[in-house]
């Protein structure tokens, strides 16, 4: 569902990118795709010095269809940044492909802790972060970092995901998975007897 980013799907991203209702969303803003090639080329030469992680999102079918990345990785910490193209919305693929990358993130990479800056004003985005058992608002718990944001003027909501309540949730998800079977079984014994 991801892969490294790579110049080969630059113009199939950017015809999505510019889309009305996803380029106002998309923190590297490109107006052509001279422009869009140039700023993927800096983003995998971001990703070699360690300061972006960026990946390309695919649909089943390995079309390119957005993508996530972690921007301004210092000290364990970055912000995530992502777009999926419009013909994508709704379709299932935000959840999976972030589930991916921060499984990549916490477990191959040195990351602790993801921020997600999200406009008050972009309530999809809002929605689905909130959806993710693991995120939390942090407007006041990293009230330093939500003032910084927000030094202008009062844009964005600040959310975290911390490594720890990542793990947790994935190791409750497989306890659960793990119960299903004899639950199940319990189940057929009962509706037998």
């Amino acid at each position: 569902m991801l892969k490294k980013r790579d110049l080969h799907d630059s113009h199939v991203l950017f015809n999505l990118m510019v889309h009305p209702e996803v380029f106002p969303f998309v923190r590297q803003k490109a107006n052509s795709i001279e422009e869009f090639m140039f700023l993927t080329k800096q983003t995998i030469e971001e990703e070699d010095q360690g300061t972006l992680i960026s990946r390309t999102i695919l649909d089943e079918w390995q079309n390119p269809i957005g993508t996530i990345n972690l921007f301004d990785v210092q000290d364990g910490y970055g912000f995530l940044g992502t777009w999926i193209g419009k013909p994508y919305f709704g379709k299932g693929y935000n959840n999976p492909a972030k589930e991916e990358f921060f499984s990549e993130l916490f477990y191959e990479k040195d990351i602790h802790t993801i921020f997600m800056r999200i406009r008050k004003s972009n309530l999809r985005s809002q929605k689905a972060a909130e959806k993710i058992p693991y995120v939390t608002l942090a407007n006041e718990v990293r009230k330093d970092i939500y003032d910084q944001l927000n030094k202008e003027e009062d844009i964005y909501n600040l959310y975290q995901i911390e490594k720890d309540n990542y793990i947790m949730h994935q190791l409750r998800l497989q306890h659960q998975q793990q119960a299903q079977p004899l639950i199940c079984a319990v189940e057929e014994q009962l509706k037998e007897a």
